[in-house]
């Protein structure tokens, strides 16, 4: 009865934090798909958000992470570092196999209808992928603070839900300018937040039967690698997306929004 109760109460924590994706989700059934204003404002949004969690808290926590699994060396720093590139790399190469015809790069009217489902559709899913591997790590991180502490595991779970909010904003927004489909849009950004709960089942699992003792090594690779998938699809979608979509300095507004709101739910941790 003790474990069952050691899962099940850091795992709802879990959950709750993760479920929340879908709150920024709802936005779309209140947004008009012909306000292209608010296109560019969400785009550059979703830039803000993916940019300053990778920097401030993915690649931060991941360089400490590694440097305490190497203590006394740079190997940490080097890691911390080559993983990100390894990110970088692996969504650059994604982005070079997809078809040119369904390549945002290559789109030159905003309401050509190739424009509308092979540009923000594909970003929408690319920021699905980078969200959802983010917060299956963040689940991990969640949980194992639950079964550390409930009074610990509490706080930890209240703030990370407050910033998967804009999280599922950056997933929907997109999807649904592409589509017009505001429970399509809703879903995927429901579906990037059940990563959280999923990560959390798996660790207790890899805890309970393998017993790994390595899983701070684990955990700093996939953050670092995390955080150079989410900065190369700002630089090299959403940006350029919120420029093309709407007015320059609109899509910086939405940046700085999105670093703000990033910054403030962090310092709630």
């Amino acid at each position: 009865m003790e474990n069952q109760l050691t899962f099940w109460y850091p795992f709802l924590l879990t959950l709750f934090a993760g479920l929340s994706t879908g709150i920024g989700g709802i936005l779309v059934f209140f947004t008009d798909k012909n306000n292209h204003k608010i296109l560019s404002a969400s785009l550059g949004f979703s830039a803000g958000v993916m940019i300053y969690i990778s920097f401030v808290e993915l690649l931060a926590e991941a360089r400490h992470t590694l440097i305490s699994c190497y203590p006394g060396t740079r190997t940490g720093e080097w890691l911390t570092i080559i993983f990100f590139l390894i990110g970088m790399l692996v969504t650059l190469i994604i982005d070079k196999l997809v078809p040119e015809q369904e390549n945002p790069h290559e789109i030159k009217e905003l309401g050509d209808k190739t424009d509308s489902h092979g540009g923000l559709y594909r970003i929408g899913v690319m920021s699905a992928i980078a969200i959802t591997i983010h917060n299956f790590t963040e689940g991990i991180a969640t949980f194992v603070s639950g079964m550390q502490s409930l009074e610990l595991g509490i706080p930890i779970a209240i703030a990370v839900a407050i910033h998967n909010i804009p999280e599922g904003i950056s997933v929907a927004v997109p999807v649904y300018y592409s589509t017009g489909d505001r429970r399509k849009a809703f879903r995927f950004s429901f579906l990037s937040g059940l990563s959280e709960p999923l990560g959390a089942v798996i660790i207790y699992f890899v805890f309970r039967l393998l017993q790994i003792n390595e899983i701070d090594l684990f955990f700093g690779y996939i953050l670092s690698f995390v955080a150079g998938i989410m900065v190369f699809i700002s630089i090299d979608e959403l940006l350029p997306g919120a420029e093309k979509y709407g007015e320059h300095h609109l899509s910086i507004y939405g940046l700085i929004a999105g670093m703000a709101i990033m910054a403030v739910s962090l310092m709630v941790i």
